[in-house]
């Protein structure tokens, strides 16, 4: 059975001037492989490696070439166009391969990079979906305190980003550790906070607190710089202002306040920070 959407072995049947027709067995039908594709010296009952899909006017169509994503695969694709009722991805066929509208987590832009899967629709057409939460799974190798990299699939306002950890495994940021704006797309390095019954990977951005505080005093340092010497909030500023202006928890910002305080590189005010030079 010829099988779209995927590479497969197929024998020459049949052979016309724009090209040949492969297929399982002897029979005369088959799927076309236009003639510039065609290697030289093929000849009946030759096999062929090939990818099937379909061509502009809905036919099957076969070709050399090595797609970047195959049936029921994950897959990171650029976006280079978008359309009237959805978007155009990048995966190294001549016919770009479609991302509908309501395939998309997220709107897209020619450029973008996005993770999604191959799927065959009601029509038997090829599609992309950013919908890949059911594709992923849960064996992977990582246990607590790894360091992992992933890309954000899909972003819940109430609960947090979602992560695809190797374009492959289970992971969330919750959003009380999203510190900094992210987006569906984004490709991000984060560390294992725990590894949940289930095998589902719960990430953080940040590192333990007794590493992490150095970077933070780092960003805060930098902000003086930014700000000519003077942080205009303190210790007691909103934890909305100090995740606006730093991209850091209130806790954090005071451990590295501590930090910078014992150094003897900072003064702490009741409405501000003052760099001592």
């Amino acid at each position: 059975m010829i099988e779209l959407g995927r590479v497969q072995k197929l024998k020459v049947v049949r052979e016309k001037e724009f090209g040949i027709y492969l297929g399982e067995g002897e029979s005369g039908t088959g799927v076309l492989l236009p003639k510039k594709q065609v290697p030289e010296g093929i000849h009946i009952g030759d096999e062929l490696e090939v990818f099937v899909y379909k061509d502009s006017s809905d036919r099957l169509i076969s070709t050399v070439r090595s797609p970047k994503i195959q049936l029921n695969e994950l897959a990171v694709l650029e976006v280079v166009d978008k359309g009237k009722i959805g978007a155009f991805l990048d995966w190294g066929l001549e016919k770009d391969l479609f991302l509908p509208f309501k395939e998309q987590t997220a709107p897209v832009r020619p450029g973008d990079q996005c993770l999604v899967t191959l799927y065959i629709d009601k029509s038997g057409r090829l599609c992309a979906t950013m919908r890949v939460y059911e594709y992923l799974n849960a064996d992977s190798p990582y246990k607590k305190d790894d360091h992992v990299e992933g890309i954000i699939y899909q972003i819940n306002p109430q609960i947090g980003a979602f992560v695809a950890v190797d374009n492959q495994y289970y992971g969330m940021i919750p959003q009380k550790e999203l510190y900094d704006t992210y987006g569906v797309g984004d490709h991000v390095q984060a560390r294992v906070v725990r590894v949940r019954e289930d095998g589902k990977l719960d990430l953080s951005l940040r590192e333990k607190a007794y590493l992490q505080m150095n970077r933070d005093e780092e960003t805060i340092l930098k902000a003086l710089e930014e700000f000519d010497g003077v942080l205009p909030f303190g210790e007691k500023a909103s934890p909305e202002v100090i995740k606006r202006e730093l991209h850091m928890s209130k806790n954090a910002f005071k451990r590295a306040l501590g930090g910078l305080l014992k150094a003897k590189k900072i003064q702490i005010g009741e409405s501000s920070v003052r760099r001592i030079l």
